[in-house]
């Protein structure tokens, strides 16, 4: 049992190897090989008024390697004046989160490794942009625009630029000194230019990729902003607006992305902040400081799946002229247990990570 932390995990996986384990790993679904289970929250209010406590999980399994992924954090909700609101997360203090993945043997059932989440979590979600775009972009495209600009705006990148020959890029985001150091930072690191914009819509016009990775709680465009031979992928639930679905050519989901309520709990809820679904408790005083995250979220359920592009089962790209459209939600378990058993053999095979106690995981069966 080893302990994987963020810095050594940054020296053991390329954004090309990334991409390539979660093909792989995909793409196994199909024949019974890799599985996964939904992402679930648990919310419940804290002393504050304007937070809640939330709790979330999800499961996979790839090449005989099972992960969990969990992470506890709070969610605070920033509302404005035009109507739009974010949400943040925090663990004990700003800045700092709580996350967790942990990996077992299928063949045993051995703890193998703890990985602390944070760099994990970034490669992988720009790992997933990667594999969508190579689903569905074209084959030429060159010009990507950014709509954010954290950590998740840089694996984006990196994972889009693994799979096409990007020349150059724009990015927006609300804060002038935000995009301008994402600018200077991914210029330097992948020796393309970046320009920041002033605008979303000006990011836009004439990018062949668009990329939106922010945690807002409402669109970040706008659908008449769609030109032909586009392909738009996403990280946030929100970002997308529901009136440019029926503007895309071909829409493409990656798998299933949450436990949609049944009906059997009133506590189960759809829109819960940016989540799909969650159950929720509080009084409905408390329950009403979360937003109503479930108004602005696309309805994908129509949408193939990635596995049935990749299967035959349904259309990809068939034209330059298509615009499409890759939602990059669901498979979350499976992400970890691909991208994260990739970590882990590198780990063993180059003689790094925290050796921990297997007594720590594992005990006598007998009391």
């Amino acid at each position: 049992m080893i302990l994987i932390d963020n810095p050594t995990q940054s020296g053991l996986l390329t954004m090309t190897e990334c991409v390539d384990v979660l093909e792989r790993a995909f793409g196994a679904i199909d024949s019974g090989q890799a599985i996964y289970r939904p992402k679930t929250d648990v919310n419940v209010p804290n002393s504050k008024s304007n937070e809640y406590y939330r709790f979330g999980s999800m499961e996979g399994w790839f090449d005989g390697i099972f992960a969990i992924r969990f992470m506890s954090e709070v969610m605070t909700f920033d509302r404005r004046q035009d109507g739009t609101w974010r949400e943040g997360q925090y663990s004990v203090e700003e800045g700092k989160n709580c996350a967790v993945v942990m990996l077992f043997s299928s063949e045993n059932g051995e703890p193998l490794a703890l990985l602390n989440d944070n760099w994990i979590q970034h490669m992988r979600v720009g790992g997933t942009a990667g594999l969508g775009t190579k689903l569905l972009a074209r084959e030429d495209a060159e010009t990507v625009c950014i709509i954010g600009s954290g950590g998740m705006a840089q694996t984006f990148l990196e994972g889009v630029c693994v799979v096409r020959p990007v020349k150059r890029v724009r990015v927006f985001s609300p804060s002038r000194d935000n995009r301008t150091a994402y600018a200077a930072l991914m210029s330097e690191r992948l020796g393309i230019p970046v320009e920041a914009m002033d605008d979303a819509q000006s990011a836009m016009s004439g990018a062949d990729i668009i990329a939106t990775c922010t945690n807002s709680g409402t669109p970040v465009f706008e659908a008449d902003w769609l030109e032909p031979g586009m392909h738009v992928v996403c990280v946030g639930t929100n970002e997308v607006p529901p009136d440019a679905v029926p503007r895309f050519d071909v829409s493409v989901r990656q798998g299933i992305h949450s436990m949609a309520p049944s009906g059997d709990s009133e506590r189960h809820r759809s829109g819960v902040g940016l989540s799909y679904a969650g159950f929720v408790a509080g009084s409905e005083e408390e329950m009403a400081r979360i937003p109503e995250g479930g108004a602005a979220h696309i309805d994908s359920s129509s949408f193939p799946k990635y596995i049935d592009v990749v299967a035959g089962r349904a259309p990809g790209r068939t034209s330059d002229e298509q615009t499409t459209f890759y939602y990059c939600h669901g498979n979350q378990g499976l992400q970890f247990a691909s991208v994260g058993g990739a970590i882990y053999r590198n780990a063993i095979a180059a003689g790094v990570g925290t050796p921990m106690p297997l007594d720590w995981f594992v005990q006598d069966q007998a009391m």
